[in-house]
């Protein structure tokens, strides 16, 4: 199989946290996520458990409800995270961003909150490290799959100070552990484009981390 490389490499490179862009008024088709989610589970998962599971919300007063916690747990953080950057930055406009989905949360066609079965306080829990590397690669595959379809995410975590409201609002079972909540919806335009990175040599070491790798 050969991949056309362009179109990988502009889809990897272009799969923004969608946040302002976000469609608000458009339906997400459940055909087309359960598309996106079957993708999703072709990821590499921690021997082989596939132990993911997918919470869809589309009740409006639940969604609300998650919106509130989402802003109880994050409010405080967000305000004073924003007065640290720098105006004008790139790290500005994502606080700016950031503030506004968190005020509009609730109005997302539909959320996404990933689950992997076990809890990293648990004794037959292996690691955090394992626990969450079982479905992180999914949600990532998963955003890249929507990507690819006109719809965009934003990988969220500040509602997991919340978690156990949350579960309790959706009926979690407490052996399960919430991942992340996704907002997902179709954007406006698909023209994303690359993000400003620091070239990668300027973080990348040979053998010793007082060694960083030259480029040739």
């Amino acid at each position: 199989m050969e991949f056309d490389l362009a179109q990988t490499d502009a889809l990897l490179s272009t799969t923004r946290a969608v946040r302002k862009r976000l469609d608000f008024e458009r339906e997400v088709p459940d055909d087309v996520l359960l598309e996106c989610l079957q993708l999703a589970v072709q990821a590499p998962t921690g021997s082989n458990r596939q132990g993911w599971r997918w919470m869809v919300v589309r009740d409006a007063e639940k969604k609300e409800a998650l919106a509130e916690l989402y802003r109880e747990a994050g409010g405080a953080y967000l305000a004073e995270a924003a007065k640290t950057v720098e105006a004008g930055s790139q790290t500005d406009r994502v606080m700016d961003s950031a503030n506004f989905l968190a005020q509009k949360l609730g109005e997302v066609p539909v959320m996404v909150i990933p689950l992997i079965i076990g809890r990293v306080d648990d004794d037959t829990t292996n690691t955090s490290a394992g626990l969450f590397g079982s479905i992180i690669p999914a949600i990532w595959s998963f955003q890249l799959a929507l990507r690819s379809r006109g719809l965009g995410s934003t990988y969220t975590t500040l509602h997991l100070m919340k978690e156990q409201e949350a579960a309790e609002l959706l009926g979690i079972p407490p052996h399960m552990t919430q991942a992340a909540l996704l907002p997902v919806a179709y954007t406006k335009g698909t023209d994303f484009k690359p993000a400003t990175r620091d070239p990668v040599h300027h973080i990348t070491y040979l053998d010793t981390y007082k060694n960083p790798i030259k480029p040739e």
